[in-house]
C-alpha cells in the first residue's frame, strides 16, 4: 500500500563524478561489490524498497555505454558539476516528487528512506543531517556546535520547485540550499551514521553493507588479420619490424595489438575495438596502436579491473618474428602495467595453407585475463 502511495517519486542517483579525491585509477562508482559495480549495487538496494516509480542514474559520458550493459535503468549523460548533472536528470522526470542521492552513499537502509518520505508534501525539501559532537572553530572563532549540521543525502524535493530553484548560474552543493535560496521551505530530520559517504579510499572501511569483490578470473579472446601493403612501416606487438612492407589498415596496422585490445575488451565485457575506435573516424587514421592500447588499459583500470596476464599467438609465414618476441613482451608489459613474465608471445606458421601460408598477411589470436580491483586490501 505504501509503495502505491509513493509511486509519484522518482529516484535520481548521481554517478557522473570523476572520483578525483579517491586518489586511485579506479573510479569509486566502479568498485565491485561481489560482481556488481558500486552504482548498480546501490541502485538495486534502493529499487528493492519499491518506493519509486522509476530510477534515473547520471553517468559520465565515458561511462554511459558501459553502464547500459549492466541494467535497464534510465541513464542520463552527466556534466562537469553535480548541479549540471542533476539538471540533466530532472529533464526526464514526470513525477511530483524527486529523491536525490549520491552513488557514494552506499548503505542507505529502507527504514531511513521511509523516515524521509513520510514528510512528503509537508515541505518543499526534506533533508537528513547528523549532529556535530566536536568543538567547531570557524576563522579562529569557536562557534556553537549545536547550530552546525552535517548535511546528508538522500534529499526529497518537490520536483517543480527544485527545477525552478536550479534555474540559476549559482552553484549549490545540495538541493535544499537551492530551494531555500529560492524562498522554499526545508525540514531537517536526523540522519543515519551508517549512510556514510565514500569520498576517500579509507571511507570504505566505514561502510557496513559492502562485501568484498569477487575473486573470479574474467577471460577474453581476440582475433585479427591484416593483409600486407607494399608501403609503410611494419609494427607488430608494439615493435618496429625490419621489412620492406607494412599492413593495410586504418591505423598503423599492428595486428597483434588489435587482437590484444579485443581480448582485453572481451574479458571486461566492453565490446570490441571497432566499437571503441571505429575505422570511419578520421582521428584514428594512421594512429600508433600503442596509443589505442593505452586508452583501453586506462578504461579497464577506471572501471575497476586489474590485468592478470595476456597470451598472444602470431601466425605468419613472413616476417619471422622470433628475434622480436622479447622486445614485444617488454613493450606490452609496460603499457599493460604488469610484469613482463605475464605477457606471453608465441609465433607459428600455417604450414603454407591459406592467405597466411601464401605470405599475404598475418593473423593473431590473443587471450587476456582480468580480475577486479580488491579495495578491501
Amino acid at each position: 500500500m505504501l509503495g502505491e502511495l509513493l509511486s509519484d517519486i522518482t529516484l535520481i542517483l548521481l554517478a557522473a563524478g570523476s572520483s578525483s579525491r579517491f586518489e586511485l585509477d579506479v573510479k569509486k562508482q566502479w568498485l565491485r561489490i561481489n560482481h556488481q559495480p558500486l552504482w548498480q549495487f546501490v541502485a538495486q538496494r534502493l529499487e528493492n524498497t519499491n518506493l519509486f516509480k522509476k530510477i534515473i542514474i547520471t553517468s559520465s559520458p565515458d561511462d554511459l555505454d558501459f553502464m547500459q550493459n549492466y541494467a535497464d535503468y534510465i541513464f542520463v549523460k552527466g556534466s562537469d558539476t553535480r548541479q549540471k548533472s542533476l539538471k540533466n536528470a530532472l529533464l526526464e522526470i514526470d513525477t511530483e516528487y524527486v529523491l536525490v542521492s549520491d552513488i557514494a552513499r552506499a548503505c542507505i537502509n529502507e527504514e531511513f528512506l521511509h523516515k524521509i518520505v513520510s514528510k512528503k508534501g509537508l515541505f518543499d525539501s526534506v533533508v537528513p543531517y547528523l549532529r556535530v559532537t566536536d568543538t567547531i572553530v570557524y576563522k579562529n572563532e569557536t562557534i556553537n556546535r549545536d547550530e552546525v549540521k552535517r548535511i546528508q543525502t538522500p534529499q526529497l524535493s518537490k520536483t517543480a520547485i527544485l527545477k525552478k530553484s536550479l534555474e540559476t548560474d549559482e552553484d549549490f552543493t545540495d538541493e535544499s540550499s537551492a530551494i531555500v535560496a529560492n524562498g522554499g521551505s526545508r525540514e531537517f530530520i536526523l540522519g543515519d551514521e551508517d549512510a556514510h559517504k565514500i569520498t576517500y579510499i579509507q571511507d570504505l572501511q566505514k561502510i557496513p553493507c559492502l562485501s568484498k569483490p569477487s575473486t573470479d578470473i574474467l577471460s577474453g579472446n581476440g582475433f585479427d588479420v591484416h593483409a600486407f601493403d607494399d608501403k609503410g612501416t611494419m609494427w607488430l606487438g608494439g615493435v618496429e619490424i625490419e621489412s620492406d612492407y607494412g599492413f593495410k589498415a586504418h591505423s598503423d596496422g599492428d595486428v597483434a595489438i588489435h587482437s590484444l585490445i579485443d581480448a582485453l575488451l572481451g574479458a571486461g565485457g566492453m565490446g570490441d575495438i571497432g566499437m571503441m575506435f571505429p575505422d570511419n573516424d578520421n582521428s584514428y587514421a594512421g594512429i600508433d596502436s600503442k596509443e589505442l592500447l593505452k586508452r583501453v588499459v586506462q578504461k579497464l583500470y577506471n572501471f575497476g579491473f586489474i590485468i592478470v596476464n595476456v597470451d598472444i599467438t602470431i601466425a605468419a609465414e613472413k616476417p619471422r618474428v622470433g628475434k622480436y618476441k622479447l622486445s614485444m613482451r617488454h613493450t606490452l608489459a609496460k603499457i599493460l602495467n604488469i610484469d613482463a613474465s605475464r605477457v606471453n608471445i608465441k609465433a607459428t606458421t600455417t604450414e603454407k595453407l591459406g592467405f597466411i601460408g601464401r605470405g599475404e598477411g598475418v593473423g593473431v589470436i590473443a587471450n587476456a585475463n582480468l580480475k577486479y580491483f580488491d579495495w578491501s586490501k
